[in-house]
């Protein structure tokens, strides 16, 4: 058992320091969320259509922190991997592929928690109200969101070189950003464009938390419904077009 063990949990230790010196990843997954929170809960210039702007914004910042996690974060370093033929060597390393797999999976639910412990806070303290959060089913969305955006990133990841890959996920980052209903409500997208953002994963789970967090879903059994097919469809896409080398 330790020598199975061993390394998952140095591989665990590596990812977690290569996270927290990467000041990159710390400005996507955590200061841009809590810049978004707390600038647009202040002013209150967004036309969210909601009695209290707070509960458009922090179902949407959560969301958004989710994606760059489990998006951007893990897919910007797997490609740098990849580039660099870490991953080719896991193979024939005690760590293997699927314990690899593995402290990925739990780096991002540390970071995911680490979120959401500086985000809902954050909110309450900008008067945002959680007394009818319903947080099982807001965690359930986390999962399901988080499963479709990791599979998104690693494909992307898995098909493009590091630099490419490196330009490819910022760039859909900032296009689900302004397109997601996560920061800008539906409502202020022409139609047409609206009507593909809530077809897109970040449509779908900002939709899904603002009904688990305030009940103020736009169309939340359609969403869940979208965001399950993506956490579906792309693990299986990564799964077969994913190329280690």
């Amino acid at each position: 058992m330790k020598t199975s063990t061993s390394p998952l949990r140095a591989q665990l230790r590596a990812e977690l320091q290569i996270l927290a010196r990467n000041g990159e990843q710390l400005l996507l997954t955590l200061i841009i969320p809590v810049m978004l929170l707390v600038f647009f809960g202040m002013t209150d210039v967004l036309p969210t259509g909601f009695d209290d702007h707070m509960d458009f914004l922090t179902p949407g910042v959560i969301a958004l922190a989710i994606m760059s996690s489990s998006m951007v974060s893990l897919g910007i370093a797997t490609g740098f991997e990849r580039s660099y033929k870490v991953l080719k060597r896991l193979g024939v390393t005690p760590l293997g592929r699927p314990r690899w797999l593995i402290a990925k999976v739990i780096t991002i639910l540390v970071v995911q928690f680490i979120q959401l412990a500086i985000l809902i806070p954050v909110a309450l303290l900008l008067d945002w109200q959680a007394d009818d959060a319903q947080w099982l089913a807001a965690i359930g969305a986390v999962v399901t969101g988080s499963i479709a955006f990791a599979g998104l990133g690693l494909f992307i990841a898995g098909r493009l070189r590091a630099e490419v890959n490196l330009a490819a996920q910022n760039g859909l980052y900032l296009l689900l950003l302004l397109l997601g209903g996560m920061v800008i409500p539906f409502d202020e997208l022409p139609d047409p464009v609206a009507t593909v953002a809530k077809c897109l994963p970040s449509g779908a789970l900002a939709d899904v938390m603002r009904e688990a967090l305030v009940n103020g879903g736009d169309r939340p059994a359609t969403s869940w419904l979208v965001l399950g097919i993506w956490a579906l469809v792309t693990p299986v896409l990564t799964a077969l077009t994913f190329r280690w080398e």
